[in-house]
This record gives C-alpha cells, sequence and structure tokens, in this order.
C-alpha cells in the first residue's frame, strides 16, 4: 500500500509569520499556487489559502502590507508521511479540503494535493470520489 511519503510534493513554497498579506498574494503569483504553509523555521504554525486572503484579508478592507497573523488558519488537519493514500484521501472527504500539510516530529515535511491522488493514478477511484463529495459541497457562483 502507497504512503504519503511516496506521493506528496517536498518542494513547498512556505511563508513566515514574519510575511505579509501582499508578499503572500506574490507568492501565489509567482509560483501559479493557492496554498502556502506558515512556518516558523520547519514548524508549521498554519496555513494561507487564496480565499483566506480575501475572506479575512481584502474583504475586511485589509492592505497589503496587513501581517499575516491577521489571515492565517492555525487549526488545520495534517498527516504523517506515513500515512496511507487511502487514509488520506478519506481525510481530505471528510473535511472538505484538497490539501494537506504532511508534518513529522512537529517538522513540515511535504504537502499532499488530491491530485497528487490522482496524477499519480494511485487510489484513482478515492481521489475522484474525495473530490467529488468535496466539490458537492461548494457553493455554486451566483451571476447578476
Amino acid at each position: 500500500m502507497k504512503t504519503v511519503k511516496q506521493i506528496m510534493s517536498t518542494d513547498c513554497v512556505t511563508a513566515t509569520l514574519q510575511d505579509n498579506v501582499y508578499e503572500l498574494a506574490v507568492k501565489m503569483k509567482q509560483f501559479d499556487i493557492g496554498f502556502v504553509p506558515i512556518v516558523e523555521g520547519r514548524k508549521l504554525v498554519g496555513v494561507v489559502t487564496d480565499r483566506d486572503l480575501v475572506v479575512r484579508g481584502y474583504a475586511e478592507k485589509h492592505s497589503g502590507s496587513t501581517a499575516v497573523t491577521e489571515v492565517i488558519t492555525k487549526d488545520i488537519e495534517t498527516i504523517t508521511s506515513d500515512t496511507t493514500a487511502d487514509e488520506a484521501a478519506k481525510i481530505m472527504a471528510a473535511n472538505q479540503i484538497r490539501r494537506l500539510p504532511v508534518v513529522d516530529n512537529g517538522e513540515l515535511v511535504g504537502v499532499l494535493a488530491i491530485g497528487d491522488l490522482a496524477v499519480r493514478e494511485i487510489f484513482v477511484n478515492e481521489a475522484g470520489e474525495a473530490l467529488s463529495a468535496i466539490s458537492e459541497h461548494e457553493p455554486s457562483p451566483v451571476h447578476s
């Protein structure tokens, strides 16, 4: 059975609590990502998503110089590198999330995205079911 360590991304773009909202937005644009783990050294302290920037940042009229602490999500689901791909897919579906930070001994060692499950052709059915379950619960866009 495949473990997360075999399929996770290890070249993660990260930021620190010293960064600001603008710097996070630039990283997201530069690397074409919507999820940035926030670390102190290698210790994971939270994550910021593109949605966090919009909802907790710009929609609250915060400027680009606003501290990461204003938009960070601290209560996050994590997994260890020895978690099975099957279990990771179940956690993603149950928690309606597309990315899981991988933490061993308190340190960020990688990120598992739902695409990692499908692209690697490992547990494709589970990845598809997880994505389907996540997508079913997303609000549909409202058009004016």
